[in-house]
């Protein structure tokens, strides 16, 4: 158990880090008025409220994930406990979702400089690869199907659909939002400081999800059976 909680705790101090590192402090899509340039009354504006909003919510779907990961160590302890394979599509799944979240980084840039003839293409190609994630997933899902790992079959089937299931929920959920967000880029019409907003917090989220897939996939492969044993190792 207290390897489960060292554990875990490396998972919040990562998330933690990655947090800091978004800028909570700056704003850099909305504009700055003469007034503010002339005073440097912009120095440090405040956060929107929805992007304190959104950190709130991946704080709370980052304390889900990780229940559900150190409940699935204490039942790796139980002797119903057959491992599964990992299927090689999730290698191409795991691509997929990286170069999702580094387009969404792309289209941020863009949207902070203004140029909407990178901007769209840009967030058009996060969304196709966040969507080839999920259709891959699925596929993943057929294949171990196909080849007798039912869900029912033991308890590490069982969290695998659990857990990849619950992070495809997420990334389908992000979807529906950066497919407004896309449509509103090819609008004539849409402000761009909404705009900037939009690409910008579509990419938090995204980048975010990819940190809890790494994870995931980490768990999957047993790599973190291995720093689990590693760490046992140090504590005994």
């Amino acid at each position: 158990m207290n390897v489960t909680l060292l554990f875990l705790a490396v998972i919040g101090a990562i998330v933690a880090w990655w947090m800091a590192g978004q800028r909570l402090t700056s704003k850099p899509w909305l504009e700055a008025s003469p007034v503010q340039t002339a005073t440097g009354l912009d120095d440090h504006p405040p956060v929107p409220t929805i992007k304190i909003g959104l950190y709130v919510f991946l704080g709370v779907v980052g304390a889900v994930f990780s229940l559900f990961i150190s409940a699935y160590f204490m039942r790796m302890a139980s002797s119903d406990w057959w491992g599964m394979p990992v299927p090689r599509l999730l290698w191409v799944n795991t691509a997929l979702i990286a170069a999702s979240s580094a387009a969404l980084q792309w289209a941020k840039n863009e949207a902070r400089h203004g140029r909407m003839e990178n901007l769209r293409p840009a967030l058009a190609a996060a969304l196709l690869l966040a969507t080839l994630f999920l259709i891959g997933q699925i596929e993943a899902w057929r294949e171990l199907n196909t080849a007798g790992y039912v869900l029912t079959d033991n308890p590490a089937n069982s969290f695998f659909y659990m857990l990849t299931g619950l992070h495809g929920l997420h990334i389908l959920g992000g979807l529906a939002v950066a497919g407004r967000t896309t449509l509103r880029a090819f609008a004539a019409d849409i402000p761009s400081a909404q705009l900037r907003l939009s690409v910008d917090l579509c990419t938090v989220y995204f980048h975010f999800m990819l940190a809890v897939w790494l994870i995931l996939f980490a768990l999957f492969a047993g790599w973190a059976n291995d720093f689990v044993d590693l760490c046992r190792q140090l504590l005994s």
